[in-house]
C-alpha cells in the first residue's frame, strides 16, 4: 500500500504527542515509586527502633511485638507491589491455636473499650496448616476487626477441624446498620473504600487452597475461613 508524504506529515504531530504523553506518564510513575519507597524507608526506621526498645518479658510486650511484625509484613508486601518483587510463597507449618491466641491478644484492648466480650473456643489438640503465618494472621485480624466494627454483642473466635479441613470461625451476636451492605460490596467486588478487609481474607483463603464464606443476618454473622490441614508434627 502506498502512503502519501502528506499523510505521514499529518501523522507526525499526533505520534509526537503520544510519545510526549508516554514520557510524562513514565516520569510521574517514577516519581510516585520513589516517593513510596522513601515513605516505606521512613516507616521501617521507627518500627525497627520501637521493636528493639521493647523490654524482654514485660507484660504486653509480646502483643506489641506481634503488631509490629504484622506492620513490617504489610510494608514488605507493599514493597513487592511497588517494585515488582516476587512473593515468597507459603513458608511452612502454622499452628492455628497459637496464631488465634496471639490474634485475640491484639484486639482485647479495643474489645474492652467497646465493652464487647471477646474469647477463643479451640480444641485441646494442635491444628496445623501449611501456609504464611503473616497472611493468616492478617486474615484473622480483619475478621475480628470486622466483627467489632460492624457487629454487636459478644465476639467468638472458634477453631475446629472437619475431616481434613481446619475451620477458623469468627462470630458476633448481631449486625450494625449498614454492615451487610459493606459485606456484599466486598463479596461482589465493589470499589468503595470499605470492604478491603474481607477481600483480603478471600485472597488469603484462595492462596492457601481454602475458601472463605460470610453469613450475615439480624441475629449475627459467621465468617468462616476453611483451610486444608497439614504440616503437623
Amino acid at each position: 500500500m502506498t502512503i502519501e508524504l502528506a499523510q505521514v506529515a499529518a501523522g507526525a504531530p499526533f505520534a509526537a504527542s503520544l510519545a510526549l504523553a508516554g514520557g510524562i506518564a513514565t516520569l510521574r510513575e517514577g516519581r510516585r515509586r520513589a516517593a513510596l519507597n522513601e515513605a516505606m524507608h521512613e516507616l521501617r526506621r521507627p518500627l525497627q527502633a520501637l521493636s528493639l526498645s521493647l523490654p524482654a518479658g514485660r507484660s504486653g510486650g509480646e502483643t506489641v511485638r506481634s503488631c509490629l511484625e504484622l506492620t513490617t509484613g504489610a510494608l514488605e508486601r507493599l514493597d513487592r507491589e511497588i517494585n515488582g518483587a516476587a512473593a515468597p510463597g507459603l513458608v511452612g507449618p502454622v499452628e492455628l491455636g497459637a496464631l488465634s491466641e496471639t490474634g485475640l491478644a491484639r484486639w482485647l484492648g479495643r474489645a474492652r473499650l467497646l465493652n464487647r466480650p471477646l474469647h477463643l473456643d479451640s480444641p485441646g489438640s494442635e491444628v496445623f496448616v501449611v501456609g504464611d503465618r503473616f497472611e493468616l494472621s492478617q486474615g484473622l485480624d480483619n475478621l475480628i476487626n470486622n466483627a467489632l466494627e460492624h457487629g454487636t454483642g459478644e465476639v467468638t473466635v472458634e477453631l475446629r477441624s472437619e475431616g481434613q479441613v481446619a475451620c477458623l470461625v469468627v462470630r458476633d451476636s448481631g449486625r450494625a446498620a449498614g454492615a451487610r451492605r459493606v459485606g456484599l460490596r466486598a463479596k461482589f467486588g465493589g470499589r468503595r473504600r470499605r470492604g478491603h478487609g474481607l477481600r483480603l481474607v478471600r485472597r488469603v483463603a484462595e492462596a492457601h487452597g481454602g475458601e472463605f464464606n460470610l453469613r450475615a443476618g439480624a441475629e449475627g454473622s459467621e465468617a468462616v475461613l476453611r483451610l486444608p490441614l497439614g504440616g503437623g508434627r
